[in-house]
Order: C-alpha cells, then structure tokens, then sequence
C-alpha cells in the first residue's frame, strides 16, 4: 500500500473514532469516560493523514523539479535508451507497481462502523458467562427515596454479601434486561464494564413473585420489588446469584447507557 493510500485509510479510522466519539455510538465499545481519550485519538489520527498526503506530495514536487534539471544532459542519451528506462525491461523493471484494488476492501469494516451501530451485548452472551458479582467493599448510604432506585451490581451485592441487611423491607427498583435460564429461570441482568465491551461480564439477580406470564429475551424491564433471601449458584461459574421478590415490572425502552460501569467507579 503507497502512502496515499495509508493516508486515506488513516483519515478513514479517525473520521470513524470522532463519529464514535461525538455521538452515542462510542457507549456501545466502551466506558462513558474514555470519550475524551476516543476524540484526541481520531484528531491525531486525521492530522496525521493530512501530514502524510502533504509530505507525499512536498516529496513528489522536490522529485520532478530534480529529474526536470537533469533534462537538459539526456539529449546525448540514445532514444532506444530512454525507451526502455520509460517502458521497463521486459521484465516488469522501470514502472511503479499498483496495490491490487481488492485491498480496499478492508475499509468495509469502517463504513459498518459508521452506518451501522451494533447492539450492545445481551442474553445470549450474560447466560454463557459467570455472573461476576463480586463483594463491596462498603456498603454506601441509602436515600429515603421510595421506591429505592438501585444498580443491578448494587442490589445483587447487597443482598447476596450483605444478605439484605442494609436494605431491610423498603421497596427497590432495579432496571436490566431480562435472561431466561435453561430451566426457564428469568433473571434481570446488566453487563458491567471494566474499560470496553470486549471484558463485559454479567451480573445476575434472579426473580420471584410476580413475575409477566411472558418475557422476552432482551426485553428491558423495570423491576420493583423486595429483598429475598432466595439465592441460587450460577451455572457456569458457581458464584451465587441473588433473588428480588417481584411486586412490579414494567418494560422500559433501551437506556442511553445499556453497559453498567458502577462497580470501578
């Protein structure tokens, strides 16, 4: 690949991180406060490829007013000579090979990256991984707010480590999107984020009581309910899973954010 083409590539990649970057679409690869980080990463990126066709281009001019010099010496030059210092040798010698077009293909990916936005991962990916509950270490002061607005990780925390001490018999709200076991068992879920999509990992609260006759993988629901002692270990990594006793759920649409980023804040 020649350096316009590089160019061209690189603009591409940082054209495609500021998209990313200045609209939502960056939340669905990683955390909300890598957004500056993803913006200077696309402002380099282009600046770079505008430096690179300028220094090409400053570098072609300085090259033909350098051969344009030399002109003047050549006519002594025999012509069959300069024929074949034009044409090549007959062997494929004396002319400037071309990347095969097929190349630009591998900006495809860029364009789907623009013009298509992924979905954030769910179900299917929360019931082939381990929850990844893991214990607080402390347990925050909670508003006297009712019903008690919390995060999927800071209710299964509480009632799982906590075994629902700090949250007695008040009334919670929780909000994820809904996972059916293999045993028909629906949990409410939310994939937590370290740093971007690729180290997302489940956590899961089971639910109990009552419970819509139908649900739909991936649906979003808005959950409220109580503390319940029921637990259950999941699956596939053992680690133990809570329970919400169920008073009302009602579907809610996608939120701005779908990823959990609570747990390394």
């Amino acid at each position: 690949m020649n350096r316009q083409a590089q160019a061209a590539v690189m603009f591409l990649v940082g054209a495609a991180v500021l998209h990313a970057g200045l609209t939502d679409l960056y939340l669905r690869y990683v955390k909300a406060g890598l957004r500056p980080l993803l913006l200077a990463a696309g402002v380099v990126l282009i600046l770079a490829a505008l430096a690179t066709v300028w220094y090409d281009r400053r570098s072609a001019r300085g090259t033909d007013g350098h051969e344009h010099g030399r002109g003047a010496g050549r006519h002594a030059e025999k012509p069959e000579m300069a024929d074949v210092a034009e044409k090549g040798d007959g062997h494929g010698h004396g002319h400037a090979h071309r990347e095969p077009r097929v190349s630009w293909l591998m900006v495809l990916p860029l364009f789907a990256l623009i013009l298509v936005a992924p979905p954030a991962l769910g179900s299917y990916s929360a019931l082939h991984t381990g929850t990844a509950l893991q214990a607080p270490l402390a347990y925050p002061r909670l508003p006297a707010t009712d019903p008690l607005p919390l995060s999927v990780v800071d209710y299964a925390g509480r009632a799982a480590y906590g075994h629902g001490r700090t949250l007695g018999h008040r009334p919670v709200e929780v909000t994820g999107f809904v996972a059916l076991g293999h045993d028909g068992t629906p949990y409410l879920v939310r994939m937590a984020l370290n740093c971007c999509a690729a180290d997302a990992q489940p956590v899961k609260i089971g639910l109990t009581g009552h419970i819509p006759p139908v649900l739909q993988p991936d649906a979003w629901l808005r959950v409220t309910g109580t503390y319940s002692g029921k637990r259950t270990k999941d699956p596939v990594n053992g680690v133990v899973i809570p329970f919400l006793d169920v008073t009302e759920a009602r579907p809610v649409p996608v939120p701005h954010d779908p990823y959990d980023e609570s747990w390394n804040n």
